[in-house]
């Protein structure tokens, strides 16, 4: 199965013109939405704004967040100072297939506006996680000169590519929406594969938010969404300092892992591009999974004791990385 639309997701598709109009446009609506329609507050925001504007050359930025309706995306990056109408730095997204890629006119407008289609269950294998990780490839500098013509026109053309392409990929772990009051759900493999299978290793920021649920509830009326975001409510949004991940070391221990009779079940490729198996794969993919869990739990539970001194009054504006549980 080919990759839907993807010409529409290129940056120079009618000269990039429909990409820059939707994201503009959705922008402006997140921005309104967010930051002018309700009472939002950000923790550490300077955190990611610093990432999204300048990382090491070639190093691609995955963030990670829960996921409360169908509107955290966009309207987590509509706070005040992000760049969310700027379309060579609004993030990529993966979107599920069948709401946002359900006909041809929502496949092109989720396209323009840098979304990728995930069908939920069909692994971390599937077509368009290959195009997710296309793109966090194209992050590296991968220089294969032959003259020195050929080294001046490359390093300008990746000098280049670093400065205008915000190589940043947006992902909900949690694979659906969930708006019930308990701790995040048991995360899907999908980002932990993408980060080990990134030729450059990613940085991995944890985004925690809350309040999404009010704006944009599952059963507003009758069981529906509303048809319009609700306002006048108050949002929450923490954002972590990045994971630290030692995939070498995981690696290894991944492939020391003993082997039972059933370690493959699942038809993955018999070894990864790191020499690991389906089963290792299988342990690294559900440890990287077990650390983001926890930091956006710890997340959680930091948004939820500053939700409870800003409703007794008190600063609430404490940053993330200062906080006990992420020590």
């Amino acid at each position: 199965m080919g990759r839907t639309m993807e010409w529409a997701a290129r940056s120079d598709h009618l000269g990039g013109i429909p990409r820059k109009l939707i994201i503009t446009a959705v922008g402006a609506f997140a921005k309104t939405v967010t930051s002018l329609l309700n009472s939002t507050t950000v923790h550490n925001s300077e955190t990611l704004v610093r990432l999204v504007r300048s990382r090491p050359p070639g190093t691609p930025l995955i963030t990670v967040s829960n996921h409360m309706s169908t509107l955290d995306d966009p309207l987590m990056w509509g706070f005040k100072g992000f760049p969310v109408t700027d379309a060579k730095l609004v993030r990529w997204v993966l979107a599920a297939e069948d709401i946002c890629f359900k006909n041809a006119i929502f496949s092109y407008f989720f396209r323009l506006g840098k979304c990728i289609p995930i069908t939920r269950g069909g692994g971390v294998y599937q077509e368009h996680m290959s195009e997710a990780l296309d793109l966090l490839n194209d992050g590296a500098w991968a220089l294969r000169p032959h003259t020195i013509v050929d080294v001046v026109d490359e390093v300008v053309a990746a000098a280049s590519a670093v400065a205008t392409v915000a190589l940043e990929l947006h992902t909900f772990p949690e694979g659906k929406v969930s708006q019930v009051d308990k701790p995040v759900r048991q995360l899907k493999w999908g980002t932990a594969s993408l980060i080990d299978r990134s030729r450059v290793t990613p940085i991995v920021l944890p985004i925690v938010h809350r309040g999404f649920d009010k704006v944009m509830p599952e059963k507003f009326f009758f069981d529906r969404r509303p048809p319009i975001p609700l306002w006048g409510k108050k949002i929450s949004i923490i954002i972590g300092e990045p994971i630290e991940l030692n995939l070498p070391k995981l690696r290894q221990t991944a492939k020391a892992m003993p082997r039972g009779p059933l370690s493959q079940v699942l038809g993955w490729p018999p070894t990864s591009p790191h020499g690991l198996d389906e089963a290792a794969q299988r342990w690294l993919y559900t440890t990287i999974s077990d650390k983001i869990q926890s930091e956006i739990l710890s997340g959680s539970e930091a948004g939820g004791e500053k939700s409870r001194e800003d409703s007794r009054g008190g600063a609430g504006r404490e940053q993330f990385s200062s906080l006990p549980y992420l020590a």
